[in-house]
């Protein structure tokens, strides 16, 4: 389910921080690569742009079926060409976590890898992109992964995995011999726009203000709409 909590102008562009990473981001791929939660009768006037690991499009045939899919991969090169090629009303998603967040995907978990992930707001301010917090309720709830202790040999080969092709690869349990995720519902919440300036060249100051003024609305977000999504009041967001 995709849930509108503020207007996006199809004048302006948007970067949509999509979070947590998950094992797979099946709410972000739902909501914002396909159009099974209806994004555009939601949003009039805007495009939204999935963006997923590089790593990915360096496997043979995924990268085919990632690109017949509309998927782009996390690099500056197409982030530049999605926010000055693309005109208005573009909303490029980015699941900011990115492999280093699937690792801690559990259920019961709620935290994010962003604190020292900030390369989206410098091109947000770049190009005058709006930040747009967006959280998925549901997503850590779908597969049990298996988590090797550090140091052990399952924990350093998912991270010769994660540094030679940028993704790790997780040992997931799910139904039906772990093909299958648990059935649990995902509810993506997308926030209010943070307007950001246009910077060609931000500043470290800049891009340190934005980036504070991102996690302060994901956390407002976070608890805002927690009991709605089937949370305790007691649950909290952890920002790593």
């Amino acid at each position: 389910m995709l849930v509108k909590t503020a207007e996006l102008n199809p004048n302006q562009n948007y970067i949509l921080g999509c979070h947590p990473h998950g094992i797979m981001s099946a709410g972000g791929f739902a909501c914002f690569g396909t159009e099974s939660c209806g994004f555009t009768e939601k949003f009039p006037g805007m495009r939204s742009s999935l963006a997923v690991l590089a790593g990915l499009f360096k496997i043979p045939i995924l990268r085919d079926y990632l690109l017949c899919g509309g998927l782009y991969p996390v690099s500056k090169p197409s982030l530049v060409h999605l926010l000055s090629k693309k005109g208005k009303g573009v909303a490029v998603v980015i699941v900011i976590g990115g492999a280093t967040e699937s690792l801690a995907s559990s259920p019961g978990v709620h935290a994010v890898v962003m604190r020292q992930r900030k390369g989206f707001v410098r091109v947000a301010l770049e190009f005058g992109a709006d930040l747009v917090p967006v959280y998925s309720f549901g997503e850590n709830e779908l597969f049990r992964q298996v988590v090797f202790s550090e140091g052990s040999l399952g924990w350093r080969l998912q991270y010769l995995v994660k540094k030679v092709l940028g993704f790790a690869p997780c040992l997931i349990l799910g139904e039906r011999l772990a093909f299958l995720p648990y059935r649990t519902p995902i509810t993506t919440v997308v926030g209010s726009p943070i307007s950001v300036p246009k910077r060609v060249t931000p500043t470290q100051e800049e891009v340190d203000h934005y980036h504070q003024l991102y996690m302060d609305g994901l956390c407002k977000l976070f608890h805002e709409h927690k009991v709605s999504c089937g949370l305790l009041e007691s649950h909290q967001l952890h920002i790593i």
